[in-house]
Order: C-alpha cells, then sequence, then structure tokens
C-alpha cells in the first residue's frame, strides 16, 4: 500500500469519525511497519485530524505490535522461549525502539490518550529500559494526568536488580514530584486530594515489603504538601503496617514515622485505635490523647449554655423538646469521652511511673517530663469542665476498635 494513498484515504475516513470507529478500517493499515506507519501518522495530522482519533491511532497500533499495551494481564514480554538468545536480545530491542518511537510521537495534548493506556506503556518502557530522555517524557504525560490513576495501575514492579524493593518505589516518588510540580502552578487542589489518597494507599501497599526502608518511606510521604490531606487516617494505617511488617526498627525510627502524622488530623475512631496502639511511641500516644481532649473541650464549649427551652443567642428560633433532649445525650456522651481519656491518660502515668523507678538513676529530665504536664492539665481539664464532679465509673463505655486498621 503506497503511503502517500494511505494517508489520503486514512485521513478522508477519518474526519467526522469517532475513536470508536477507528478500529475497523485500521486493521488493514496496521500490517505496516513502524517507519510507515509514523509518515502516515505524520500525514494524517498535517490533514488537521484532531488529536484524540491520533492518541486512539496510536494506541490501537501499538496494541497490534505488542500485547502487553492491550489492556490484558500479562506481566512477562511477549518473547519466545524457543528462540536463540541472540534472537531474545534482537527481539527485546526492537520492542525497546518500538517504545520509544511511540512515545516521541504521542500528541501533546493531555487528553489525546487515555491515562491507562500511558500506565501499560509507562510499565513496558521500565520492562525494556527505555533512554532517560524517554522515559522523562513519557512520566512527564502521565504525571498530568496522575489524579486518574488507579491503585492497581501504579503497583509497577522494580525491573532494575539495584532495587531492593519488589514495587519500583522510586518512579513513583518521581511521578508524585512531578506531579505536585505541576500542582502549585496550577492550584489543582482537587487533584491534590486524589493523589494524597493515592499515595497513602501505595505507601500500606510497599509497608508490606521487607526490604522497604524507613528514608523511602518518609521521602514519599512526604512528597505530598501537608496542606493536601485533610485527614491522616490513611497515613496512619500505613505507618502501622509499617511498624508491624517491621518489628525491629530501632526507637529512633519509630518516632520519625510517627512525626510524618498529624494528630490533629486524625479522625475519632483512628485516634482510638492509636491511643491504644503499642507500637507507637509513648510520646506519640500522649500527644494523640491531649489533642483528643482539645477537641472534646471544644465541643463541649458549644454545650456549656443553659438547656432550656428559651431562644438561643445563636439561633432565630426556638429550641424544641427533641432538639434539647438531644443536646443533653450528646453532652452526657462527651462527659464519658472525658472520662474515658483521663482513664487512658491514668494508665499511661502508671506505666511511665514504673519506668521511671526502674531507669531512677537516670537523668531526671526529659522525656519522662511529659508525665508531670499530662497529670496536670489532664485533670485541670476535667475538673473544669465538671466543675469539680468526676463521672461515675460505671457510665464508661467500651472503646470500639478501629475497623480498618491492619491490627
Amino acid at each position: 500500500m503506497n503511503t502517500l494513498t494511505t494517508t489520503s484515504t486514512l485521513a478522508r475516513d477519518l474526519k467526522g469519525s469517532s475513536p470508536a470507529t477507528t478500529e475497523s478500517w485500521f486493521d488493514d493499515a496496521c500490517v505496516l511497519d513502524i517507519d510507515n506507519f509514523v509518515k502516515t501518522l505524520s500525514g494524517i495530522k498535517a490533514k488537521g485530524v484532531h488529536s484524540e482519533l491520533l492518541g486512539s491511532l496510536i494506541s490501537h497500533y501499538a496494541s497490534k505490535w505488542l500485547p502487553e499495551l492491550s489492556g490484558r494481564e500479562m506481566t512477562t514480554l511477549s518473547i519466545s522461549s524457543g528462540s536463540s538468545p541472540d534472537n531474545s536480545v534482537a527481539a527485546w530491542m526492537k520492542k525497546r525502539f518500538l517504545i520509544e518511537t511511540l512515545i516521541g510521537i504521542l500528541p501533546s495534548e493531555k487528553d489525546s490518550v487515555q491515562c491507562g493506556f500511558l500506565m501499560r506503556l509507562l510499565r513496558v518502557a521500565s520492562m525494556v529500559e527505555v533512554s532517560p530522555a524517554s522515559m522523562a517524557e513519557l512520566e512527564a504525560r502521565v504525571a498530568a494526568q496522575l489524579e486518574r490513576v488507579t491503585l492497581k495501575e501504579v503497583m509497577i514492579p522494580a525491573f532494575r536488580h539495584t532495587c531492593g524493593t519488589v514495587l519500583d518505589v522510586g518512579l513513583v516518588l518521581r511521578l508524585v514530584k512531578r506531579f505536585v510540580g505541576l500542582e502549585e502552578v496550577q492550584g489543582k487542589s482537587g487533584a491534590a486530594a486524589k493523589v494524597v489518597k493515592l499515595v497513602d494507599s501505595y505507601l500500606a501497599e510497599v509497608a508490606l515489603e521487607p526490604e522497604m526502608k524507613v528514608e523511602e518511606f518518609e521521602e514519599l510521604a512526604k512528597a505530598v504538601p501537608s496542606h493536601a490531606r485533610t485527614l491522616d487516617d490513611g497515613l496512619y494505617r500505613a505507618i502501622d503496617t509499617y511498624m508491624k511488617t517491621h518489628p525491629g526498627i530501632s526507637k529512633q525510627e519509630r518516632k520519625t514515622l510517627s512525626k510524618l502524622m498529624d494528630t490533629k488530623k486524625l479522625s475519632s475512631e483512628a485516634s482510638n485505635h492509636a491511643a491504644q496502639n503499642e507500637r507507637l511511641p509513648i510520646r506519640s500516644v500522649i500527644q494523640i490523647l491531649l489533642s483528643d481532649h482539645s477537641k472534646i473541650a471544644r465541643l463541649t464549649s458549644d454545650y456549656s449554655g443553659p438547656m432550656s427551652l428559651t431562644r438561643s443567642p445563636n439561633s432565630t428560633r426556638c429550641h424544641s423538646k427533641r432538639e434539647l433532649l438531644a443536646q443533653h445525650q450528646e453532652v452526657r456522651r462527651l462527659k464519658d469521652d472525658v472520662t474515658r481519656l483521663q482513664l487512658q491518660c491514668q494508665s499511661l502515668q502508671a506505666q511511665i511511673d514504673r519506668i521511671t523507678e526502674k531507669n531512677r538513676k537516670g537523668s531526671k529530665r526529659g522525656f519522662f517530663g511529659w508525665s508531670t504536664f499530662l497529670s496536670k492539665n489532664s485533670d485541670e481539664m476535667v475538673n473544669r469542665f465538671h466543675d469539680g464532679r468526676r463521672t461515675p465509673m460505671n457510665t464508661i463505655k467500651a472503646t470500639p476498635k478501629w475497623r480498618h486498621s491492619s491490627s
């Protein structure tokens, strides 16, 4: 088939069509080698065909040549097992040349190629070890729409033997850093929240790897800006999973991991779990308890006024009896939470006292100075709230376990 004739015919057929209609006529053209395909594509582009159709052509052509790009579940490149080593190397080099060529002819428009195809292309590009320039170009394309990537798509194995982990953590780190650079320029706050969720889920997966280092975990967790995390539950789950999988890490490494999360951004359910988590450093547990005290103090201040049927100063109408009853029940629940937290503080106080007794000959200042601060402030907060009256012990409710924890 003459290239010029093919270009004119395909360009005429493509005008006014959609990506779904390109496959039927492209089956005959897909026998062209890569050089003729590039020339044909350049001619079609010169005719003014829409970039999405060009992206569809590239995706379809690539799927014909490389089954790894078709979306089917494949973990290795399709090289015949009966071929000689020389033929295998030649096939490998041919596929790398094909991938590099496909990367070079991708339309520049962001939405011209589907994100799923780009992720499959990135996976195969990592397999065949394309040139650094081609890899950087493809990573930039993926990073521009990283908020559309799923956890399954980003689980790319580390094909280089120099990597200690099964998954290519370095590749994901580069994608996130590139995305953050774009996010700072374009202000994609909604997309940033999706990427944060993706990163936290990915961290929970790589935390299961025995060779995953604390430094790598920390760098990836810090790659997204802290303001993009409205809730740190996902990050806490990943940290807890890492500590459970790596019980031999040092005390300093546990502190490093615990500092990654903001205790003020934990939900009540996550806080309840963290307060009883023996894998966390004691100081982190104390910070979580104090953060809970502060949250409850702010909540109870909203209900500190007299409960009557008079008009509320912050409302334009009178409260009904049902609303007042609900408020009374909320206050009682908050009082129970305060008492529960006080008991947890007292339990920690007893543990700290026992440790202090064993280390009596050590320094009197330092970490255990928290015990006096905790006891004094926790009692003062509870006493001020109850006006000197403590809630009966039999009103304490059992603390539910955090359902989403890996423990």
